[in-house]
């Protein structure tokens, strides 16, 4: 155990309850000063106001006259005489020590002996009789990228074997790039869609709203509502139609009360992470959802 803190014999806490206002008002104005003359300077939890134990006798001489106050300063900077120099200055001498920089490090020389590495008859007899393209293999299987160029990686990775006239100092040439074509555009029809699901119609089980632009946030109103209540339908994909974290919540709260949702795709849309967040917690409530997709937002 350690020992208490004590002042004039007493314990710091028995100077819990006092009152330090009382304290101050009993003190006389010069036992004020010289009590403030003790104040630490550098105690960062005083205001500035404290920690300056500054006390001017003078009598104020009045307001304040900037402009006055400036050309007395200048004025005083004037006539002030320079300090003479010790040694005087000459065009061309060094005064003082010159500085010299110090000589740069010099490099560390390689350590005469090389470290042995006993890998075993088997693996030095594998190694010694590798091809090149065997040890560019084995180089991307251990994840030595720096071995290789990006070619030589990806080839291994694919097992497409090594490019032809590409060695160990090779250079990466740039590929052709692949133009992959447009996606169709989707026919489905919003409106016709809203009404089977309201009407909770046996044949909709998929619905596809991907990439539907100008879907105006009073359908979604009417879609996530209906979803709460729809038993047919297990498939919703809702991917670029711009949904916001207001409709993520709302979806959210339909996704609890649903019992027949098995696939969610809530891809490519502007949900933060907090109404991602939500549209999990839905999900482990009502635990039927078998799939959920929602990566690029």
């Amino acid at each position: 155990m350690t020992t208490p803190a004590k002042l004039y014999g007493k314990d710091i806490s028995a100077y819990d309850e006092v009152d330090v206002e009382d304290l101050l008002n009993k003190l006389s104005p010069e036992e004020i000063n010289i009590l403030a003359k003790e104040v630490d300077p550098d105690d960062s939890f005083l205001p500035p106001s404290q920690r300056c134990n500054y006390d001017c006798e003078k009598e104020s001489t009045g307001p304040l006259n900037r402009k006055q106050l400036i050309e007395h300063i200048n004025k005083q900077a004037i006539e002030t005489p320079d300090i003479p120099e010790a040694k005087p200055y000459v065009a061309g001498v060094v005064r003082g020590k010159k500085w010299i920089p110090p000589d740069p490090p010099k490099r560390e020389k390689d350590a005469d002996e090389q470290i042995a590495i006993d890998l075993g008859d088997e693996y030095e007899h594998a190694l010694r009789d590798a091809s090149q393209e065997e040890i560019i293999d084995l180089a991307a299987i251990l994840g030595f990228h720096s071995m290789m160029n990006q070619d030589q990686y990806h080839a291994s990775l694919l097992n497409k074997g090594q490019p032809v006239g590409i060695g160990w100092d090779g250079i990466t040439k740039a590929s052709k790039q692949k133009i992959f074509p447009q996606d169709p555009p989707n026919n489905t029809n919003p409106d016709e869609t809203l009404r089977q699901v309201k009407e909770d119609d046996s044949k909709l089980v998929d619905l596809n709203w991907n990439n539907i632009k100008n879907i105006s946030d009073d359908k979604f109103d009417v879609l996530f509502d209906a979803l709460a209540n729809n038993t047919h339908l297990e498939t919703l994909s809702l991917t670029n139609v711009g949904l916001t974290d207001k409709q993520a919540h709302k979806l959210a709260d339909a996704l609890e009360k649903n019992n027949t949702l098995k696939v969610l795709n809530v891809e490519t849309n502007f949900i933060s992470p907090t109404g991602i967040v939500r549209l999990v917690k839905s999900l482990l409530k009502t635990k039927t959802v078998e799939e959920f997709r929602a990566t690029n937002q």
